[in-house]
């Protein structure tokens, strides 16, 4: 009877430290609730950091030549700037949750420890599930508005210049037009061009020969005849004004290429400095959740 009694006790003992530790392991050990709160308070700092940093940003700029920064340095701001918002809105977001998480009564103190780092983590990925959705269908929005009416615009021009091509033979686009120029030519220019626009045919010379790097011979001195022909210079000083024009074309074509080529960098440092900052943001949230935590025990 005796050994029993003491068994009950123990039995009654374990259920009695089993609610206290949490209802015996069936009640969840996360407490969505300082969860979900730390990640609203975190998305709500990040939108307003993120709209101070695009307004400083917008002011840093300049469409005039030489004047604002530059895009490797938008770029690098923009970067360092995400690592700031992460910074403070995780570690803001992770505290609150560390200290309006439920207190676990029977839990041992590196259990503790890890649950609290573990709601941090939690903290952190749904503010950013939540607000990478928010942002990709405000930047879809804009997106599909800004296509709509490019699409209204890019087809009355594109009407517009079928029907020009159409009048000065062949659109400057098309790949074997430029074949078809060489295939046509004489030695009278006037001849290549009866009641046509010249210039399309000079277009798409140009663009042919800025793809390789060098005016072949033979676009060089039929260019010259045709503006000898147009403008009356001599043979040598047409062909002088065939060359600095070229130079000019492909100085022109240069520069388009190194502006796209700054801002590929640009992206890529952006979007380098976007992942590190997402690093940045999930381990700030678990340390200051687990340093809300303790907070909230001490308290």
């Amino acid at each position: 009877m005796q050994n029993l009694r003491e068994t009950s006790g123990a039995q009654a003992y374990e259920v009695a430290s089993a609610v206290a530790a949490g209802g015996g392991g069936r009640s969840s050990a996360v407490s969505w609730g300082a969860v979900i709160g730390g990640a609203v308070a975190a998305i709500s700092v990040t939108l307003i950091l993120l709209s101070l940093g695009t307004g400083v940003g917008i002011s840093s700029v300049s469409p005039w030549p030489s004047a604002g920064a530059s895009a490797a340095t938008v770029g690098v701001m923009t970067g360092i700037w995400l690592i700031i918002v992460q910074w403070i809105a995780s570690g803001i977001g992770g505290y609150l949750t560390g200290r309006l998480r439920t207190r676990w009564v029977g839990v041992h103190t590196h259990e503790a420890f890890f649950r609290d780092t573990a709601h941090g983590f939690l903290t952190w990925s749904l503010a950013t599930i939540v607000a990478t959705a928010f942002l990709a269908s405000a930047v879809s929005s804009s997106v599909s508005g800004a296509s709509h009416a490019a699409a209204t615009l890019a087809a009355g021009a594109t009407q517009g210049a079928a029907q020009a091509a159409g009048q000065q033979g062949g659109a400057v686009s098309d790949p074997t037009a430029y074949l078809v120029d060489t295939l046509l030519r004489s030695d009278n220019p006037s001849a290549n061009n009866q009641g046509q626009d010249p210039r399309v045919e000079v277009t798409r010379i140009f663009l042919t020969d800025v793809g390789s790097g060098q005016l072949t011979p033979g676009d060089r001195t039929y260019l010259a005849k045709l503006v000898a022909a147009r403008t009356g210079l001599s043979q040598g000083d047409a062909e002088q004004r065939v060359d600095a024009v070229f130079a000019q074309v492909k100085d022109a074509a240069a520069r388009a290429r190194e502006a796209a080529d700054s801002a590929r960098k640009a992206a890529a440092s952006v979007s380098i400095f976007l992942a590190l900052s997402l690093v940045v943001g999930a381990f700030i949230a678990s340390v200051a959740a687990a340093y809300g935590g303790h907070l909230r025990e001490q308290v």
